[in-house]
């Protein structure tokens, strides 16, 4: 047992706590013998004792003396997290009590019963057999995997921390303390800190967080292991742990693989070996793919050299956090001073991870599995995201089905065609008081595109779903344009109402004249004059201008010279509809109806003056915020389409099985069920191609999913008139009537095979992407 006597600083009234413990704990000795205590040579953060009275042991963690850092050694969250992982049978120490009287023994302290088995310090595992060294890594990767499938709710913790965000969250607090850090020990900035804060910044994965317990600092030498098992007891030191993303546990785990030769280890390995080299611990490689297989998470691990990069950062900023406690003289481990060794090459450690992720090719082809898997998996959502898919059915059900008829009698009950109903704003209120409301924008919802596509899909149930939730085309679609190139002018003129649903908007960029398919032939012209840029062209299917409250369009023009690269000639400006010079021609019909009180215009801009200031990002960047808008807002239309055809499909089933014809019920029937099955199939088929689009988005970029939003914007379309088409037959006559929404669904899947571009250019891009793919293998 590596304890010490109590050092001086450290030192306590050990009488009082033996007094305390008499008062408060049921089963502690009362005779008249000494209270022994022993110090832990451990613990670099809360000290931690060994305390014996006649045959009962136990362990102390308190915070230590003088001055500490805000928001640090909060020992009466180890303790409730510790208690509340018992309920789950989780390998912890059982919590005795918590003192949170400084009278006692001058700061916060807990109590937990001593557990007896083996801490491996030196976690090379050198006094073992190399033969048996590895069962002890996989114990270890075992726990974590049991950690992060704990439900956290259920124990308690569902306020133990926040909900997605946690990455960001680790960068400022590891920031904030490694700054005060050095004001508290008038410690120099260390360069190398600065550029990993940089990066780790910019870097920060775009894929959405998985939410789970996190320990914050899992090591193997934070175990206690039976005395000859590879088993594990106890999990100690529960400090940092909160509720997170569960691959920084992982990273954090794993870092000594990485650890570099030449900085000494104050974590238990010598710091001088090639860790991944050790004769009898496994490569960290197997201990991946086994984590992938107890979690049920993607293998290879995605974006690993970031949550390498992040724990480098990390120990580094705890690490000068110690040594400005051991300069200030309350350092709570004898070699403290160690630290002021490993600081500065812990942040060269990280700094060479990002080098050599940038040097990476960013072309690297991405595993069938790791594009897949996460789609396939049975929890493909954060617990956050799975609660508010939840309310989002529930409040489908409850308010928006019901109030579908309502809506209906209500427009047409208005003598103005473009008029909002009531009843929108009524249930708009509702869903925004619960939350359910701007879901499609992670920086709003903190939800990434794959979470967000199967919301999408639940509100294509309903035609009027999506504005109740304010998640409605082309507005989503402006807002991500205004949150990625928008100036803090435009945001806060612009965005903020449209966020807050108090606005409309549409969007201008196909013109009647030219064959828009092809987006470079755009005539509208936008010409700087002076402090401001006049618009004249055409634009037509300005979808969305016919709504009451739509106030501005963003159109798409010309800004460059024939002399300007094709794609560099346009750029985006935003236009006041009531600017003078603005004229709405007319409303187009589609297959006959206006679309009201939404609306798809031709509107006319002639000499229309608008100030510079309202030019999105600069000239010539049209297309290049284009690529940024479409990619997740033609996601959102495959998977509205989506729920679309789901609801479609219910209600040729409901009809087959409510119709007889030929002395049978149509369900009966085989061409029927043939065409119920063909339907099913093709629904599938499409979900789970929109899903890998979604996910390569949240993983890679938009950039990095082109050729698959190309594939589902021919699919999803196809497949939603395949499986309408199918219903309207089913219901026979009815199904072209107004008496079933089937025909309006027709109509709306129709008219998303020419919106979002026309078949023959995504198979155009499907084509070409796919032939550069194959001869860039053929080349390997």
């Amino acid at each position: 047992m590596d304890t010490t006597a109590v050092r001086s600083k450290h030192k306590f009234n050990e009488v009082s706590l033996d007094r305390y413990l008499t008062e408060q704990v049921a089963d502690y000795p009362r005779s008249i013998s000494p209270l022994v205590v022993r110090q832990y040579a451990s613990g670099q953060s809360n000290p931690t004792f060994y305390l014996k009275k006649d045959e009962k042991e136990y362990v102390m963690r308190k915070k230590p003396p003088g001055k500490l850092l805000k928001g640090a050694h909060q020992v009466d969250r180890e303790f409730r997290i510790q208690s509340s992982l018992s309920k789950a049978v989780y390998p912890v120490p059982k919590m005795v009590t918590l003192c949170q009287d400084p009278a006692v023994v001058g700061q916060d302290f807990y109590i937990m019963e001593h557990v007896k088995g083996r801490i491996f310090r030196d976690i090379t595992l050198q006094e073992m057999p190399p033969n048996e060294r590895k069962s002890y890594y996989y114990a270890m990767i075992a726990a974590l995997a049991k950690l992060h499938s704990v439900n956290f709710r259920r124990i308690g913790l569902g306020n133990y921390g926040k909900i997605g965000g946690y990455r960001q969250r680790q960068i400022a607090t590891w920031t904030k303390q490694y700054r005060a850090s050095n004001k508290q020990g008038s410690l120099d900035d260390i360069p190398e800190m600065e550029e990993l804060i940089t990066w780790l910044n910019a870097n920060n994965p775009k894929d959405a967080e998985k939410t789970t317990i996190v320990h914050g600092d899992f090591r193997l030498d934070n175990m206690i292991f039976h005395p000859t098992k590879p088993k594990v007891l106890a999990v100690l030191d529960w400090e940092l742990s909160t509720l997170g993303d569960p691959l920084t546990d992982l990273a954090y785990s794993l870092i000594s693989y990485h650890w570099p030769t030449d900085v000494p280890s104050p974590f238990g390995n010598s710091g001088d070996q090639d860790f991944d080299a050790l004769e009898g611990i496994p490569k960290e490689e197997v201990l991946l793919k086994l984590y992938s297989q107890y979690a049920g998470v993607p293998y290879p691990i995605p974006n690993w050299d970031f949550y390498i990069a992040l724990s480098f950062f990390k120990l580094a900023a705890i690490s000068q956090g110690v040594l400005a406690r051991f300069i200030i003289g309350n350092a709570s481990a004898e070699n403290a001073d160690l630290y002021g060794q490993v600081t500065k090459g812990l942040a060269m450690a990280g700094v060479a991870v990002i080098q050599r992720t940038s040097k990476a090719s960013i072309s690297t082809s991405l595993t069938a599995a790791s594009e897949i898997i996460p789609v396939l998996s049975t929890q493909p959502l954060s617990e956050k995201a799975r609660d508010t898919l939840q309310k989002v059915k529930d409040f489908l059900k409850e308010e928006v089905f019901p109030n579908e008829t309502v809506y209906l009698n209500q427009l047409q009950e208005s003598s103005d065609p473009w008029y909002e109903p009531p009843i929108m704003e009524e249930m708009k209120a509702k869903a925004k008081s619960q939350g359910l409301w701007n879901l499609f924008l992670p920086s709003e919802s903190g939800f990434g595109q794959l979470e967000y596509a199967f919301m999408a899909e639940e509100m294509g149930r309903s035609p009027i779903a999506p504005q109740v939730f304010n998640c409605s085309a082309p507005d989503t679609g402006n807002m991500e344009v205004l949150h990625l190139y928008g100036s803090k002018d435009q945001q806060r003129k612009w965005l903020r109402p449209l966020l807050d649903g108090t606005m409309r908007s549409s969007f201008g960029m196909t013109e009647p004249q030219v064959a828009s398919s092809d987006a470079t032939n755009m005539e509208c012209s936008i010409e700087r004059e002076g402090d401001s840029y006049v618009v004249n062209g055409r634009k037509w299917w300005s979808s969305g201008a016919g709504h009451p409250n739509c106030k501005f369009s963003i159109v798409m023009g010309r800004t460059g010279g024939e002399g300007t690269p094709r794609h560099k000639q346009h750029s985006m400006i935003i236009v006041p509809l009531d600017t003078p010079g603005v004229t709405k021609v007319r409303a187009l019909q589609v297959f006959g109806n206006v679309d009201a009180p939404h609306g798809h215009f031709e509107i006319k801009f002639e000499n229309v003056r608008v100030p510079a200031e309202n030019l999105i990002l600069g000239e010539g960047r049209g297309f290049e915020i284009a690529q940024g808008r479409l990619g997740p807002g033609r996601i959102h239309h495959c998977m509205r389409l989506i729920g679309l055809a789901e609801r479609a499909l219910e209600m040729a089933c409901q009809r087959a099985f409510s119709r007889r014809a030929f002395r049978r019920h149509l369900a009966e029937l085989g061409v029927v069920q043939h065409q119920i099955a063909e339907c099913r199939l093709a629904i599938e088929q499409a979900r789970l191609l929109t899903l890998k689009a979604a996910h390569l988005i949240d993983m890679h970029g938009t950039k990095r999913a082109r050729k698959e939003v190309a594939m589902i914007k021919i699919v999803a379309p196809r497949m939603a008139c395949q499986v309408i088409d199918q219903a309207i037959q089913i219901h026979g006559g009815a199904g072209v009537s107004n008496d079933v929404p089937l025909a309006a669904f027709y109509v709306m899947a129709r008219s998303l095979r020419i919106a979002d571009g026309p078949d023959e250019v995504h198979l155009s891009s499907v084509a070409l992407r796919e032939l550069k793919e194959q001869m860039d293998k053929a080349k390997l």
